[in-house]
């Protein structure tokens, strides 16, 4: 009776974890439908199917672990679906949309793309491997999904603004770059994680969250890339603050008054 009493609820969990795999299959959908969409050189439906990707990997995480069915499988699938929507889909579209009419560059452009790839791999990678070990309260290095959402968000803006020109194709490859070292990184990444955060919320920030959402509906373009830049810039301030805190907490060394 109790063997058949924990095979039912063993199934259950089984059936349960269709789930979060939905989401997951909802994220890689968009990234794929981005890669489609890049190739057709619709770049702004592609930048926000990044997006929207972004949204369903947020879900899939919460929603696994809110109903106690993460999973090994889960975490290997949202891995390999964080590679396409977040490593491919991304530099693909930068390629093609400012990165290719370079002529100029060669093979520097699609090397630049490639190595964004790349260091996303790397970062889920060792993101699967520490996962357990280190503190939850941050992330070592920028995640994949926030640098695919800054690059979605230059494709929204620049589109938005009209802005172009060869100068605005050299920054993005700077920004390429810097976004591909971020990623394989130290630089400590908020990871907003903390149950305090959501448990006791001062109402001058409640205040700025709504003000924010008003912002984001108004201008989403302009919002979105505040806010990409906004997080990224956190990182090295939040390390350096993390660093000077942790030297302050040292013990300082004792002076003998027989020292000569």
């Amino acid at each position: 009776m109790k063997k058949k009493k924990r095979f039912e609820k063993e199934k259950l969990r089984k059936g349960i974890y269709i789930l979060p795999n939905i989401f997951t299959s909802l994220n890689l959908f968009c990234g794929f439908y981005s890669i489609i969409s890049s190739i057709s050189g619709n770049y702004t439906a592609a930048a926000w199917s990044i997006l929207i990707a972004g949204i369903f990997d947020l879900l899939d995480g919460k929603i696994a672990r809110a109903t106690n069915t993460t999973s090994k499988f889960g975490v290997e699938y949202d891995s390999l679906s964080d590679l396409i929507s977040f490593g491919l889909a991304p530099g693909l579209m930068i390629y093609l949309w400012a990165l290719k009419p370079m002529d100029i560059l060669g093979r520097t452009a699609w090397l630049a793309a490639f190595l964004f790839l790349a260091c996303g791999a790397l970062r889920l990678a060792r993101f699967n491997t520490h996962a357990g070990t280190s503190s939850s309260d941050y992330f070592m290095g920028l995640p994949i999904p926030s640098a695919a959402g800054m690059n979605a968000a230059i494709v929204l803006i620049c589109t938005r603004l009209s802005i172009g020109g060869h100068a605005l194709n050299m920054a993005v490859l700077v920004m390429l770059y810097v976004l591909s070292f971020l990623m394989v990184s130290t630089v400590k990444y908020n990871s907003f994680k903390k149950a305090e955060l959501f448990k006791k919320m001062n109402f001058n920030l409640l205040v700025v969250v709504i003000l924010v959402i008003i912002f984001v509906a108004a201008e989403p373009e302009i919002a979105l890339f505040s806010i990409g830049v906004t997080y990224i810039l956190s990182g090295p301030v939040t390390t350096l603050r993390l660093h000077a805190k942790k030297n302050s907490e040292k013990p300082k060394p004792s002076t003998s008054e027989n020292n000569v």
